[in-house]
């Protein structure tokens, strides 16, 4: 068995925690080095980190003793810490998106393939039991040919429990940019890659007022759709309707439901790693719970990390991650121009992660 894969954290934020829960003591990996705009932020994260030590974001980019850089910052500065880090020699796996622009995307994953590093992205949430078994389900045949899908994500706005909520009604954010990447990236997973996609979107308030926190009261200006929804065209002929909004009370929904000819399944929630798996069969009555059958079992943020460390091929990978971009800017691109808008890129369906008891992928090390 190999030494502990030596990790640097750029970001420190609110997120980082998860990762940390995580990582910390995982023998896979060794947090070495977190680097943060705000260095008394980094500071308490090596604080409380065995072996951790706080730098300026250059100097861990420039580290030779870190293997893989993980990239918390916020979506702005995604591809620029990525590319710094790949002209570093380092692998680098970092939260969605993988970029704020389909260009700069293109251009992390082109100048990895040249430096031999590998990118991997989050949401690695696909990777848990719930969107696992829902896969294993489908591809077994227990719902006959996949026909359609639909995804629902429905909030009334992140601004009634964010104390800063301007980012998420600004250029880059949205209910689709934000949220979307769970949904569609579960799609993938589920159906294969997407070819060509049509979509509409409204943005029927001008105004958000903040609901709590010390700028309660405040309005702030809203400068993007509020509520995108489209028809995603998969390669293998199903369609997906997709539906994210930040303008809408309640849902009865589940979060995605996959038809085919002799079953439907209804899939959890795609932002979490577990939850029941539904199945109502052809001429059955009710429906029935799918006890987990594939998956991390227990799995919770950073496992994506784990399994691009441990595994042949990373499940969260860059391609993945590329294609969900190119979806979802060309949603919004389809509402904006009225017409069918047909994918630039493609990513072959990642490989199905068998059934992890928690005891075993937690005491995982590298080969």
């Amino acid at each position: 068995m190999g030494e502990p894969h030596r990790v640097g954290i750029v970001g420190a934020g609110w997120i980082s925690g998860a990762y940390l829960q995580t990582l910390r003591e995982h023998p896979a990996v060794t947090i070495a080095a977190v680097a943060d705009l705000d260095a008394e932020r980094a500071a308490a994260v090596a604080a409380g980190t065995p072996g951790c030590r706080a730098m300026p974001v250059d100097d861990l980019l420039r580290d030779d003793s870190i293997e893989t850089v993980l990239n918390l910052t916020i979506p702005a500065a995604h591809a620029s810490v990525a590319l710094g880090a790949i002209a570093g020699g380092k692998h680098v796996y970092g939260e969605k998106p993988l970029a704020a622009d389909l260009d700069s995307a293109r251009t992390v994953l082109e100048r990895a393939a040249a430096a031999g590093v590998t990118v991997g992205c989050a949401p690695d949430t696909v990777l848990g039991t719930g969107v696992q078994t829902a896969r294993a389900e489908i591809d077994a045949g227990v719902i006959g040919r996949p026909m359609s899908a639909v995804a629902v994500m429905a909030t009334p706005g992140h601004e009634r429990w964010h104390h800063h909520p301007d980012f998420y009604y600004r250029p880059g954010g949205g209910p689709l940019l934000d949220m979307g990447p769970y949904y569609l990236t579960a799609l993938i997973h589920l159906l294969g890659p997407v070819v060509a996609v049509t979509g509409a979107a409204a943005r029927p308030r001008p105004t958000r007022v903040i609901g709590s926190g010390p700028r309660a009261g405040e309005q702030i200006p809203v400068e993007v759709d509020t509520h995108v929804t489209g028809i995603l065209h998969h390669a293998n002929g199903a369609l997906s309707t997709v539906t994210t909004s930040f303008d809408a009370v309640r849902t009865t929904a589940a979060p995605i439901e996959v038809h085919g000819e002799t079953g439907t399944l209804a899939v959890p929630d795609p932002n979490m790693f577990a939850g029941d798996v539904r199945l109502f069969e052809l001429d059955a009555t009710d429906w029935r719970v799918v006890p987990p059958s594939s998956g991390y079992a227990d799995a919770s943020r950073g496992i994506g990390l784990l399994d691009m460390i441990t595994a042949a091929a990373p499940r969260a990978g860059g391609a993945v991650a590329l294609h969900v971009l190119d979806a979802m800017l060309s949603l919004l691109r389809s509402a904006d121009e009225g017409r069918r808008i047909e994918l630039t890129t493609t990513a072959d369906r990642p490989a199905p992660v068998p059934l992890i008891p928690a005891a075993d992928w937690r005491q995982r090390t590298p080969a």
